[in-house]
């Protein structure tokens, strides 16, 4: 990929060493994330037998403002944009097609999520059999399934890096202010056409992606003052759009089916994130951090979608041993929270051992074999049947089984991966890289 403002450099290969500043900003997304969902699921018993669950912060007008600040799912999809623009230039660089990407960013989700819902599928079947609740047993499965839009989300964005990334590299302002347009039009039709809101599952974070491209590339390399300015703008745009009644304050309302609020968010975090770079860059040298960034890093999906299944199983078990459990934001409450934490992290650790090297990169040996496009297109399409369906309507267990069945024959289309060799040539096939301002770590 030559020219645009996107492309400058020398033409030298970019290495796929890890940058600790994107590594450690990935840890500190997925711990919020796990935290912050301790302290949001609330089921209860009504003394007429119901089952229901509670969001408890997320229905207190005092953390509305929390969640403003602590609202980092645009920074996921921001170091997805830096690690997945390098992945796809290195694979381009030696050979690789569109098709092979695509397959290869499949495979590295779906494996794990595979076996996620046909474990969930099978343990709540188990339940039902044994006499649980039928109401606990939906509760369990709906509560448990809320990551899986995060997975259709981030599968649209990366699926669609390939083009984007081209014509990042033409016109890069150009194709962001594209994709916000289209989500402006979204949110502007998205009363008269509700169904709509939805296209910005795709828009919203594609749109988000493309801030890491620009991290990528080192359009964002301004400086202190410059950034400080962006986190203020966005955010001070933000606050307009709030008090003008056009978007929710609370960004968990405003985070499914997404809207403009969370492209600010994403500007703001963006900045910051360059802003911070240097001191999180010193921070992950130290040993500790370094060493909890090589463990957890290989296995963050694994506990992205097993740390709220684990949540809901431990809130099912105690709802079905009829304990007085305390009120939602009670002081009671609050004092279960690190004890709920404990339990989910302990829990985690076998599932990681047994689990987690689903996350390994599944490569075949000898030359490289690619499937057809055709095959990885219908596993596309096969994976995103049951995401879209449950992002959209909830999760049954019904879906479950369907959706790790479907899972399963996109692994079968898909296949593995094979291992390109560098081409020779002084420059290797395909365009040169770069010398990258961040050396993110090449995702495969």
């Amino acid at each position: 990929m030559t020219g645009g403002s996107g492309q400058r450099g020398t033409g030298t290969r970019s290495t796929d060493g890890r940058d600790p500043a994107i590594d450690l900003a990935r840890l500190f997304c997925l711990a919020l994330v796990v935290v912050g969902h301790t302290l949001m699921v609330s089921p209860v018993l009504h003394p007429d037998g119901t089952v229901t669950s509670e969001n408890t912060l997320g229905n207190q007008r005092w953390f509305e403002p929390v969640v403003w600040v602590l609202q980092v799912m645009p920074l996921f999809f921001v170091a997805g944009g830096v690690t997945g623009l390098y992945s796809w230039r290195r694979l381009r660089s030696i050979g690789g097609t569109a098709s092979e990407f695509v397959q290869a960013r499949l495979l590295r989700l779906i494996r794990p999520a595979a076996v996620l819902l046909a474990m969930m599928f099978t343990g709540l079947w188990a339940a039902r059999l044994a006499g649980v609740d039928p109401q606990v047993v939906q509760l369990l499965a709906s509560g448990a399934g809320m990551p899986l839009w995060f997975l259709a989300a981030y599968l649209a964005a990366q699926l669609n890096l390939p083009w984007l990334a081209a014509l990042h590299a033409r016109a890069p302002w150009l194709t962001l202010a594209a994709l916000v347009a289209l989500v402006v039009a979204v949110d502007c039709l998205r009363g008269a056409v509700p169904g709509l809101a939805y296209a910005n599952m795709v828009f919203l974070w594609c749109a988000v992606q493309q801030l890491g491209f620009l991290l990528a590339d080192g359009t964002l390399r301004l400086g202190p003052a410059a950034l400080l300015g962006l986190v203020a703008g966005s955010n001070a745009v933000l606050g307009a759009a709030v008090v003008l009644r056009l978007y929710s304050g609370n960004m968990l309302v405003n985070l499914n089916p997404p809207n403009l609020t969370l492209f600010l968010l994403a500007v703001s975090q963006a900045a910051a994130l360059q802003l911070l770079r240097p001191w999180l860059v010193r921070l992950a040298a130290l040993r500790p951090v370094g060493a909890v960034l090589a463990a957890v890093g290989r296995r963050s999906m694994t506990i992205y979608l097993w740390h709220l299944p684990l949540i809901a199983a431990l809130s099912g078990l105690l709802l079905l041993t009829r304990l007085a459990l305390p009120a939602g934001g009670s002081a009671a409450w609050w004092w279960t929270r690190p004890l709920l934490l404990l339990a989910v992290a302990l829990l985690l650790l076998p599932v990681l051992a047994l689990f987690g090297r689903l996350e390994e990169r599944p490569m075949a040996p000898g030359p490289p074999r690619s499937r057809p496009a055709t095959a990885v297109a219908t596993a596309a399409v096969v994976v995103f049947l049951p995401v879209v369906q449950a992002a959209v309507n909830g999760l049954t267990v019904g879906l479950l089984g369907g959706g790790a069945a479907c899972f399963a024959l996109a692994g079968l289309l898909l296949g593995r991966i094979p291992v390109r060799a560098p081409a020779p040539g002084p420059h290797g096939a395909g365009d040169p890289l770069p010398p990258p301002e961040i050396h993110a770590k090449v995702e495969p």
